[in-house]
């Protein structure tokens, strides 16, 4: 999965938005269950990646709101 930037989710509306949310916090969920049983191997560096596209989403949501 390449790199989420943000001025690339900034041009998704609202819908797009919850959608990717919800598809990398499910990704995130498998993630972390197969680190805890110790069969995630190679993978590891990508818990880090999707934790922060899931924050820059929050935060152009959050920005919207404000701005509204």
């Amino acid at each position: 999965m390449p790199k989420l930037k943000s001025d690339e989710l900034r041009k998704l509306n609202d819908e797009e938005l919850q959608d990717k949310l919800f598809e990398l916090r499910a990704e995130l969920v498998k993630l972390k269950s197969a680190s805890a049983r110790g069969t995630l191997r190679k993978e590891t560096g990508k818990i880090r990646a999707i934790k922060r596209a899931v924050a820059r989403i929050l935060t152009i949501i959050n920005e919207r709101k404000l701005s509204i």
